[in-house]
């Protein structure tokens, strides 16, 4: 089994520009692919939907909605385990971006100069659409990450869209968790033309201003493509990970928490960056035993990902790890060092940090609190974490007396006149008061 393994200074830039561009080849690759997808259910709709779920899922839809006794259904034929399970994680989630909501300002406004106002208020997205993906599996955490934020932000309208299962059906975990977190709108439809639903509207779809969600290249290829007509919100593409370790960290735990990520899909990134020689090694010799244990199709994805975007990379020392981890941007990011507290400090791009031993991927994956909906692709440089802020919007409010207008109107007028705009002039010199 091939483990990738760069030493950084090392290797020439065009291998390091690969590791940096991970899979967003494949999402480019793609885009041209979707279009004729897009277009398709632009033009006819839920019948667009009902094809093409029976084309990629071989699922016979017969009610793109979910029914009322589907989400009874579901309920019941979950175990009481996995129930309990997603209401302790719905809790702490609910707990954490409650108190983002909490420190979401009022209405406010300030005096900038005498008789001079400006501020602003803060209002929740009108509609949104969460993408939840299934893949090979369920995934209710992802459905909870992006609904709880949505709700305390005060949405009106969200509509649920996840792949049917091949009898035509939302997966049980899905249905149970959207009716827990106050989410009756789900709807069966996938890939891109979830999106492109979500994007024009349907006769059982509705068209919406936002959506959020993580997805396959399809589902991002689509997002962009739409991005024309709607706000595809962050990039969330295929997972990607780094750990980011010196000799302090536990040698075994550090090859389960590189797999931790890599085991998302063929497409996803993990690596480990170190400047310790000996961790480095025993990763490169251990992990490959790791993987075997896992179960298909586990293991052959974790293959695939360790020879492909994946692998180790040896520094030079704990500063040139956090240089690369900071051009990298990850997803997540897995600390393990020293000082780890301080070293946070230092680490200004990714979307998430998780520090130590006892903080896992998997913690903040479903019940810390935290978002597990996190920008990909190096786009963690401009783009947070998920937040009630992805489902609000901010309106800046301004007023002026009498005094104030007669304070600004000179200066205003002044640079009116330089930027040549008569009109804008006018409504200062003229007006009637």
């Amino acid at each position: 089994m091939s483990i990738n393994f760069y030493r950084w200074n090392e290797i020439d830039e065009a291998a390091k520009a690969r590791i940096m561009r991970r899979s967003q080849a494949n999402i480019d690759a793609v885009v041209e692919q979707v279009m004729p997808i897009i277009n398709d259910v632009a033009k006819r709709g839920d019948a667009a939907l009902i094809d093409y779920a029976k084309k990629f899922e071989e699922a016979d839809v017969k009610n793109i909605k979910a029914w009322d006794k589907e989400f009874e259904e579901a309920e019941t034929a979950l175990d009481d385990d996995l129930k309990a399970a997603i209401q302790h994680c719905v809790a702490n989630v609910k707990k954490f971006h409650q108190e983002q909501m909490n420190r979401v300002e009022e209405p406010w406004m300030i005096e900038i100069e005498p008789g001079v106002f400006a501020g602003e208020q803060v209002n929740p997205i009108e509609s949104v659409g969460l993408y939840i993906p299934r893949g090979k599996g369920a995934f209710p955490s992802a459905l909870y990450m992006l609904a709880i934020p949505a709700m305390i932000a005060g949405v009106k309208d969200i509509a649920v869209v996840s792949p049917p299962t091949k009898d035509g059906k939302t997966d049980a975990a899905t249905l149970y968790t959207a009716r827990l977190c106050g989410i009756e709108n789900v709807y069966k439809a996938g890939g891109a033309q979830a999106i492109a639903a979500l994007a024009f509207g349907t006769e059982t779809i509705p068209k919406v201003k936002k959506v959020l969600g993580p997805g396959s290249p399809y589902v991002a290829a689509a997002k962009r493509v739409c991005s024309v007509i709607m706000d595809p919100g962050m990039p969330a593409g295929p997972s990607e990970s780094i750990v980011l370790a010196d000799e302090t960290a536990n040698f075994e735990n550090t090859c389960w928490d590189i797999l931790n990520e890599a085991e998302h899909g063929e497409d996803s990134a993990a690596l480990l960056i170190t400047h310790d020689e000996t961790l480095a090694e025993f990763v490169r010799e251990n992990l490959p035993k790791k993987i075997a244990e896992l179960p298909e199709p586990h293991k052959a994805i974790c293959t695939k990902v360790m020879s492909d975007y994946g692998g180790v990379i040896l520094t030079e020392s704990l500063e040139q790890s956090i240089e690369v981890a900071n051009e990298y941007a990850p997803e997540h990011l897995h600390l393990k060092t020293a000082d780890a507290e301080n070293v946070a400090k230092k680490l200004l791009h990714a979307g998430e940090i998780l520090i130590g031993e006892y903080t896992p991927s998997s913690l903040g994956n479903y019940g810390i609190g935290v978002n597990h909906v996190l920008p990909t692709g190096g786009w963690a440089h401009t783009y947070s974490c998920t937040s009630v802020w992805d489902f609000l919007k901010r309106t800046s409010v301004s007023r002026c007396t009498k005094e104030g207008f007669e304070s600004l109107k000179p200066t205003v007028t002044t640079l009116t006149d330089y930027e040549n705009f008569p009109a804008h002039g006018d409504v200062l010199r003229k007006r009637n008061l």
